[in-house]
Formats: C-alpha cells, sequence, structure tokens
C-alpha cells in the first residue's frame, strides 16, 4: 500500500480545547484514517511551521485527498499537507526509467 506523509497545523480553537483537555489524538487519527482504508504508522507532534506529522499507509491518491479534505472540513486542521513517500526500490526503479527517456526529452533551447 502506498505511503504519505500528512503534516498540518491545528487551530487556535483544537489547540485550546487540547490544552483545557489534553488528549491522545492517535485515537483519532487512526479511526480517520480507516475510514478511508489506511493504517496509521507514526504520529509526532512538531515544532515550527506544523504542529503535527503523521506517517500512513492508504489504498491510492483519492483516498490520501479525502483524508486532507475531511481534517480540513473539520475546522480543527488548516494548512494541511500531504505528501507521497516513494521507497528505494521505486525510486531506483523511476532512476532506471528516467535514464531511458532522458536520450528521447529534447530540453527547451535558446
Amino acid at each position: 500500500m502506498p505511503h504519505f506523509m500528512l503534516q498540518m497545523k491545528y487551530s487556535a480553537d483544537a489547540v485550546k480545547a487540547m490544552v483545557a483537555h489534553p488528549q491522545d489524538r492517535r485515537k483519532a487519527a487512526a479511526a480517520a484514517l480507516q475510514g478511508v482504508g489506511g493504517k496509521l504508522l507514526s504520529f509526532y507532534y512538531s515544532f515550527g511551521a506544523k504542529d503535527l506529522v503523521v506517517i500512513y499507509e492508504a489504498p491510492d491518491a483519492t483516498s490520501a485527498i479525502a483524508l486532507s479534505l475531511t481534517l480540513g472540513a473539520s475546522g480543527a486542521a488548516s494548512d494541511v499537507e500531504t505528501t507521497p513517500l516513494v521507497t528505494m526500490e521505486e525510486a531506483v526503479a523511476a532512476m532506471k526509467q528516467a535514464n531511458k527517456t532522458g536520450s528521447t526529452y529534447k530540453p527547451p533551447t535558446a
């Protein structure tokens, strides 16, 4: 199953609720992922531009987009960013394909 990295920022209201009532959000994340046919692999709070980093499996890109839309529509998350992750085997296969395709591609010239 493809892997994805989701990064997001919690809304001010969500942060306020978690400070008032501390809670482990992994169960909610796992349930949302199950709803799109996925599986939670890692869940981290982070410093900086994003509050949360989640690594997960999902059946396909459509399922990953559905999760992102669900989070955004909830109002608890903003700036949701999903990045497809590629295994080293897939990367090497892509490198081999690029090697073959490189001979047919003609870059722009002046």
